[in-house]
């Protein structure tokens, strides 16, 4: 059973009605994912789920595209600071929860937006929930790898220095500025992102708890402000060579995504016959009927 249907069963979240019992794979991320605390008092869930057939092909329920009202699709699902006062023997735990839809959450992938890329190769002790559909997609996360993952990698990157910068820090955030002199969370986000996008060019693949010795050091305040930023610098002009040198492709491979998302929709709903035209299979049939066409000519 999912946590948000398990959490819904409970009356702790309300979900859409159609949502809890279709939610094909849930991992926990944060902390825990990249293997620097071990405590699992708070948990950051991330997962995707499968809408009504007619979410996701809009002209089965009779809507014309660019004509007249048109439903809101199903995108996400997301709920913070969700408390289950009965988990750990009664400690409680806190639940922060984003489901999203699987073509959002495909789109996403398929830009390389770290956080959705990060779900999708998360340890196997993180992944809480995945039914065949989930196992689908997870064991075919290398292919929304791609070069374009570099300069995403490397904005969120700069997004957490600029934070460090501009932040005004607040409760637990206001005790590691008074303790380190600085943000030491924002710092270890920075050199994660950059650690995970150097094996994404290296490697075509990635290991978040790799470089879990070294976050760890750095969340201690082991390493300085001007320390960090001299890394980043350097790790940017290095970064750039391999962009440079990558075997990655340049950018997504879309029909191939295309045929995995279409993959994991027929596993779910069954056939698709009416819901989408398969171009190759339209072009056979019109070639099957020209030759029709020529062998009855030729007869006459």
């Amino acid at each position: 059973m999912s946590t948000l249907k398990r959490l819904a069963d409970r009356g702790l979240i309300r979900p859409p009605r159609w949502l809890p019992n279709n939610v094909m794979y849930e991992t926990i991320m944060g902390s825990v994912a990249y293997g620097v605390s071990s405590d699992t008092s708070d948990m950051d869930v991330y997962g995707w789920a499968i809408p009504p057939k007619e979410d996701i092909f809009p002209h089965l329920r009779g809507e014309i595209l660019g004509f007249g009202k048109t439903a809101k699709r199903f995108e996400v699902f997301q709920e913070h600071h969700v408390e289950d006062r009965d988990a750990l023997a009664g400690h409680g735990r806190m639940y922060d929860l984003s489901i999203f839809g699987i073509v959002k959450f495909f789109q996403l992938a398929m830009e390389n937006n770290p956080n959705i890329i990060d779900s999708l190769f998360t340890p196997a002790t993180c992944v809480l929930h995945s039914t065949r559909v989930g196992n689908l997609v997870r064991e075919n996360r290398r292919l929304f790898l791609h070069k374009g993952a570099w300069p995403k990698f490397k904005g969120y990157a700069y997004s957490q220095l600029h934070k460090l910068t501009i932040k005004q820090p607040q409760g637990k955030r206001a005790e590691l500025v008074a303790e380190h002199g600085y943000d030491t969370k924002f710092a270890y986000h920075v050199v994660r992102l950059i650690g995970e996008v150097e094996q994404i060019l290296l490697e075509g693949d990635i290991d978040l708890q790799r470089n879990n010795d070294q976050l760890k050091a750095i969340r201690r305040g082991e390493w300085t402000e001007d320390r960090l930023r001299q890394w980043f610098a350097e790790k940017e002009s290095h970064l750039e060579r391999l962009y440079a040198e990558s075997p990655l492709p340049p950018v997504p491979d879309e029909p191939r995504l295309r045929a995995l998302l279409l993959s994991a929709l027929e596993e779910h709903y069954g056939s698709l016959e009416g819901c989408v035209v398969d171009p190759d299979r339209a072009v056979a049939a019109l070639r099957n009927i020209q030759a029709e066409l020529e062998r009855v000519r030729d007869l006459l």
